[in-house]
């Protein structure tokens, strides 16, 4: 390892280190989001692939579909477990690594699968595996991510280094509803539909080993160097005390993950089965409802540095609650126009920033070090396993058997209101160093 220049100033030289891990954690999420993105937004085309045998219609398909997107999220607490508890004991640095490399390879091989025409019914349950796979080493990656931003962090700024987590969140959203919307508007819908669904997988090898290069060069976190400092056990919180503080932190978030996922990755699906849209204006409004979402996150983050977490994630969790109903029935409305509905769904996308912006910090005060990554992971994921996982399932699913077109606004206005209750509790915490 190469010495320090003796006359480079210390400071300089630990905030390039923090930079270093804000860039090296941040970019893992991206392509996580990406490859979860992309999935969504093909999510018909995948049906008609792969869970679509002869005789099945396209609705039965679509639940399929979506039920494989929401084993995947079930995996997550597995993986947050497994993987948090490795990171807690041998470091942030090395689950890191060993997470982006399995992410990496089982999106890419989604992109080599053979489809339900020539692999028959193995076809549903190769994707289910791949899904399961890409499950666990998101769940590891959410708790190490944050731990490595929050922990590297300079004093006062661990709202803003937490809020590149879900301002990458954002742009690995972004780019798949880019990568979809430019491969609707440059191949047929025959082509589209033939191969062209698995090029955004197949990108994610080149994207991966790029991640894996700057995990390589990073270096542990101050905060668990200190926590192991000359081989000294670290003191764990009971388990009693810890569970409880994931079921709040998972209560806190549920909104944010509840919303997120409605807005941001079941609405195209939504837009052509429910309200007869084509995929390209699908993909159009939830490319608007994306920029919403990433405008708000980082103001919202560094707000959160400055008058508390708990008012930035109140204002984004009862906005939402108010406004999800008012939102769904312009969207329905034929009369209205094009722009307005785009102004509405970025609209939509901005509020929900304002909870996912504090939220990774939020969670990261709520664990002390030695269990700060499996805590905050296990939070997150259980919170995203049950209303992100299963909002395309549940919305789709209840659709089809009441004919009721509002429930993805019902659904997110539920979920928020539960939320804001849960986060009227954010407080000085036995666990953590919750603020």
């Amino acid at each position: 390892m190469t010495a320090p220049d003796p006359g480079q100033n210390p400071r300089s030289r630990r905030g390039g280190r923090s930079r270093r891990a804000l860039f090296a954690g941040a970019v893992g999420n991206f392509v996580e989001w990406y490859e979860f993105g992309v999935y969504g937004y093909f999510a018909t085309i995948i049906a008609t692939r792969f869970f679509t045998p002869e005789g099945g219609s396209e609705a039965e398909a679509l639940v399929r579909t979506y039920a494989s997107f929401a084993l995947a999220f079930f995996f997550r607490p597995v993986g947050a477990a497994l993987f948090g508890r490795l990171g807690d004991r041998i470091g942030r640095r090395p689950v890191l690594v060993l997470v982006i490399v399995l992410m990496t390879v089982a999106t890419t091989l989604i992109g080599t699968l053979p489809t339900y025409d020539t692999a028959g019914a193995a076809a549903p349950w190769l994707l289910t595996l791949l899904r399961a796979l890409q499950g666990l080493s998101a769940g590891g990656e959410f708790g190490g991510a944050v731990s490595v931003m929050t922990e590297f962090a300079p004093a006062g700024r661990r709202g803003l280094y937490g809020a590149w987590q879900s301002f990458t969140v954002a742009l690995g959203l972004l780019g798949g509803a880019g990568m979809a919307a430019l491969l609707a508007t440059l191949l047929s819908p025959g082509e589209l539909e033939s191969w062209g669904w698995r090029l955004p997988f197949l990108l994610t090898l080149p994207l991966g080993l790029g991640v894996l290069w700057l995990r390589l060069r990073l270096d542990e976190t101050p905060a668990f160097r200190r926590e192991h400092h000359e081989g000294t056990a670290p003191v764990r919180p009971p388990v009693r005390e810890t569970a409880l503080a994931v079921a709040l932190g998972a209560g806190r978030v549920m909104g944010w993950a509840a919303a997120g996922y409605t807005f941001l990755v079941v609405l195209p699906s939504y837009l052509q089965n429910s309200l007869d849209a084509t995929f390209r204006q699908a993909l159009l409004a939830t490319v608007s409802a994306n920029l919403g979402f990433a405008v708000t996150i980082l103001p919202a983050g560094w707000l959160s540095d400055r008058v508390g977490r708990r008012p930035v994630m109140l204002t984004g969790a009862l906005s939402v609650t108010v406004l999800a109903i008012p939102l769904l029935n312009l969207l329905q409305d034929q009369g209205t126009s094009t722009a307005v509905k785009g102004v509405a769904v970025c609209a939509a996308g901005a509020v929900v920033g304002l909870m996912a912006g504090p939220g990774p910090a939020m969670l990261s005060e709520m664990f002390p070090t030695s269990v700060r990554y499996t805590g905050l992971g296990l939070a997150y994921a259980l919170s995203n396993a049950v209303f992100s996982g299963c909002a395309g399932l549940i919305i789709t699913e209840t659709i089809k058997r009441t004919g009721s077109v509002d429930i993805p606004a019902y659904y997110a206005a539920a979920t928020c209101a539960v939320s804001a209750a849960a986060l009227l509790t954010l407080r000085k915490s036995r666990v953590g160093v919750e603020s």
